[in-house]
């Protein structure tokens, strides 16, 4: 089984923390959907004989789209490759776009599954992220989803400045009263270049604070296990039943691959990236040239993204599959290195299989880079 990621780089304005490829302009949407288009087409052939099972929408803001236009796109994908019965096909929505006609016109389309980038519900947080809705939109987008999608997600971030640990309860609380069935939720994060860099920098914002981070997130993990939720990766809590089948993919290494400027690919073997421009890449695929580079991963490659995926879900990294899929001498490393974190009660041994435990899952990134094989010795 494989998956299919469709970047759509538009957005109505930019979010002050975001980094990913995205343009406020939509005077080259038409264009951008013919490449689109042509993309899909072109790579029909990647996948051999495998099935799709996930069809997702991200970005930049796919809601932005008309309903017919996501329609053209998915069509293309049916006349290009073979999909399974009944796949989960995703739609990432801001709550400004998602008015009563709108949602009603989508949950006509083959899409059934909304994600949807609400991230707060108090309208001092959206200003301060620069967000295009307000609570109310929120609250409102929400109640009509749930009567059009069975299967909807909800976007939460903490770790916000100045936001104490009783707003951010609000906050899962009112989500909670939704009853939608996941939940992502991401440390506020900043990144190079962006508005919140600059602002920090110059001090008319405050800087992230980690242990208030790190704090809120088990505040998170907490409440929504209390409420029935399964962390089944450490950003994505899931009802059982609901959890994203594209994101479960992702994190247990299957194929898939990237349309759109920005997207990567991966194959299990190789990783592709397209390039990371509009204009280039509608020019390229004009002439029927695909706008992608490859990177084939050597065997350390292979094994350091195993660990690192592993370790940030609920599956955990199995001894058994590194050493059927890397050999022993990376069995041996992997037990040595993981020693002094399972000491520390930040990992533990289920059988064979590597576990982070309550403790160390905030910090799994950071355990699974002191795992990773740098040089073979």
């Amino acid at each position: 089984m494989a998956g299919i990621y469709i970047h759509i780089p538009f957005c109505r304005q930019a979010c002050h923390y975001c980094d990913f490829h995205f343009s406020t302009s939509l005077k080259k949407k038409d264009a951008m959907l013919q490449a689109l288009t042509k993309e899909i087409e072109l790579r029909k052939s990647e996948l051999g004989n495998g099935k799709i099972e996930t069809i997702y929408f991200g970005g930049g803001t796919p809601s932005i789209l008309e309903s017919n236009e996501i329609r053209s796109l998915i069509e293309t994908i049916y006349s290009n490759f073979e999909v399974m019965e009944n796949p989960e096909i995703t739609l990432e929505a801001n709550p400004d776009d998602l008015l009563e006609h709108h949602i009603v016109k989508l949950s006509k389309t083959p899409i059934n599954r909304l994600s949807i980038g609400v991230q707060s519900f108090f309208d001092e947080d959206l200003k301060l992220m620069n967000r295009a809705h307000d609570s109310k939109e929120a609250k409102q987008c929400l109640e009509t989803a749930k009567t059009h999608f069975q299967n909807s997600s909800i976007d939460l971030i903490y770790g916000i400045p100045n936001g104490s640990d009783e707003h951010w309860l609000a906050n899962i609380e009112t989500a909670l009263d939704f009853e939608i069935p996941h939940i992502s939720s991401y440390a506020l994060t900043v990144e190079p270049k962006t508005a919140l860099a600059h602002f920090i920098a110059e001090g008319k914002v405050q800087n992230i604070d980690d242990e208030q981070a790190e704090r809120q997130f088990h505040l998170l993990v907490e409440r929504l296990n209390e409420d029935g939720f399964i962390n089944y990766e450490i950003s994505n809590f899931g009802k059982q039943g609901f959890f994203s089948k594209n994101n479960t993919a992702y994190w247990q290494g299957k194929t898939y691959l990237g349309i759109g400027p920005s997207a990567h690919s991966f194959d299990g073997k190789k990783r592709g990236w397209n390039v990371r421009n509009n204009a280039k890449y509608i020019k390229s695929l004009s002439t029927n040239q695909l706008p992608i580079e490859y990177e084939i991963l050597s065997e350390r490659d292979r094994y350091n993204e195993s660990v690192m995926t592993g370790l940030r879900t609920m599956w955990g990294v199995s001894l058994k599959k590194i050493r059927n899929d890397f050999g022993p001498t990376y069995e041996r490393y992997l037990k040595k290195q993981s020693h002094k974190y399972v000491q520390e009660h930040l990992l533990f041994w289920d059988g064979d299989v590597l576990l982070t435990t309550k403790k160390g899952k905030f910090l799994a990134d950071g355990i699974a880079s002191d795992l990773f094989m740098i040089n073979l010795k």
